[in-house]
């Protein structure tokens, strides 16, 4: 059997409606979590340590069962070629789906920032492994889809070719971080309104890169990490 699993995200700054209201979420700790509607937020600092001086918030402003709208602020000083925080939100996955058992990854997000002085991504991430109860900080493999690269920072490994998927055009990065193999669809310039189907990403992996989508299992969350937001800043 296979199924369909919708990924609509609406992140950083967005706006929209349909959304629930409810009190603002603050995750101002290292690590600090909330969860929701079947969405997940984390303030995922891990490399704040190289920051000489600042901080970081993540605020959730309303969620749905289609969606969650957030933002995070940061002042972070120092250590510009190290990256500070992965915050996200993301959709929370049932464990044991492979890759090929999944017909759509449907998703739909809006985003922004207040300034253009920085040096960040906005992506989504989907890690996959054989084990369906691998830990789901990585996999195997990571897909990424780069919806913004600002300031020069790049992905992991090496350009390889430039492909139109989901009506725009990428380049695809490869390489590897430790033993998970990354591929990085990376667009050219900031799209900031974006509505697809991440298993296009899958099917042009498998037809054209070998990935093995038979055994690969979608590791407990796909993180925006549904527009993650990568500040080296």
């Amino acid at each position: 059997m296979r199924s369909n699993i919708l990924f609509p995200l609406l992140a950083s700054a967005a706006t929209t409606t349909g959304l629930e209201p409810r009190q603002q979420t603050s995750l101002c700790a290292k690590f600090a979590y909330w969860s929701g509607n079947g969405y997940e937020c984390l303030n995922n600092l891990w490399g704040d340590q190289a920051a000489t001086s600042g901080s970081q918030c993540t605020y959730v402003d309303g969620s749905s069962s289609s969606g969650v709208k957030w933002r995070t602020t940061w002042t972070w000083q120092g250590g510009p070629n190290n990256v500070k925080s992965y915050a996200y939100c993301g959709k929370i996955l049932p464990k044991g789906r492979t890759i090929s058992s999944v017909s759509s990854m449907k998703t739909s997000t809006t985003w922004s920032y207040n300034t253009t002085n920085i040096r960040a991504n906005v992506a989504y991430d989907v890690f996959t492994a054989v084990d369906p109860n691998h830990a789901n900080s990585g996999g195997d493999y990571e897909l990424m889809v780069w919806l913004a690269r600002i300031g020069d920072i790049y992905p992991i490994g090496k350009s390889t070719t430039q492909v139109t998927l989901a009506g725009h055009t990428w380049d695809l990065w490869i390489g590897m971080n430790g033993q998970m193999k990354v591929y990085s669809f990376v667009a050219p310039s900031p799209i900031t309104s974006f509505s697809a189907d991440l298993k296009d990403f899958y099917n042009y992996l498998e037809k054209n890169q070998s990935f093995p989508s038979k055994n690969q299992n979608l590791i407990g969350r796909w993180s925006p990490e549904s527009a993650m937001i990568e500040q080296r800043c």
